[in-house]
């Protein structure tokens, strides 16, 4: 599918349904109000069309913006235009599909995390403690996790609420991980009390990082 093709089938996909539920995230952002499922459907349609994406993105139509991140080619990516995309993301919805679908799959991935942990930019900071998170999980050799833990005491109950989302799931990620800092990811956790109220779905886990943590490690030694 051509741009045109693309933008006529996204429309022919809207759901009012959807548009309305989009609208919590996105305010009066432009879509059509296709359903992630169909998003990905078109992606698996197109396949990887750099040249696709960029016109997609350019837009600003929220469900365009989403396909863009499912057929760009990361590795094309210069890191400025990494950097600029996620600027561009607008809210927490788009964000987080930038965030797996492009930068976590690029090359400079490491050197764009540490660049954008010292950015004011909230979406450049959601991001990076993402980025933080993951390695936390994955691959912590190298990481200064007590000083990431000191960071995350001084910062993760004021923090905007973009990067405090990610910045507590680093918190909840070391906690999990690894257990001789465990004890201080509790404590933080509990006096802090970031997200302790939060509404959350029965049978989910709560983003609260104590109750998170305490029951990943159970089903972990279950």
């Amino acid at each position: 599918m051509n741009f045109a093709e693309t933008m006529a089938w996204l429309e022919a996909h809207g759901h009012e349904t959807m548009r309305q539920q989009n609208v919590r995230s996105v305010g009066g952002q432009a879509q059509f109000g296709v359903k992630k499922a169909d998003l990905r459907a078109a992606a698996k349609l197109i396949k990887i069309n750099h040249v696709l994406a960029e016109e997609l993105w350019a837009t600003a139509n929220l469900d365009a913006m989403l396909l863009s991140t499912l057929i760009v080619k990361p590795k094309l990516l210069a890191v400025k235009r990494v950097e600029q995309l996620v600027r561009e993301s607008g809210s927490a919805l788009i964000a987080d599909w930038v965030n797996p679908y492009i930068v976590k799959l690029h090359p400079e991935k490491e050197a764009m995390r540490m660049q954008w942990l010292a950015s004011d930019n909230p979406f450049l900071l959601r991001a990076a403690w993402s980025l933080t998170a993951e390695r936390a999980a994955k691959s912590a050799d190298g990481l200064d996790l007590p000083a990431l833990l000191d960071r995350i005491e001084r910062e993760l109950a004021a923090a905007d609420p973009l990067p405090q989302w990610t910045m507590n799931m680093c918190l909840a990620e070391i906690g999990i991980h690894h257990a001789e800092h465990r004890e201080r990811a509790l404590q933080i956790g509990e006096s802090l009390g970031v997200y302790r109220d939060y509404p959350t779905p029965k049978g989910c886990t709560s983003p609260f990082a104590p109750s998170w943590i305490s029951e990943l490690v159970r089903r972990q030694e279950g």
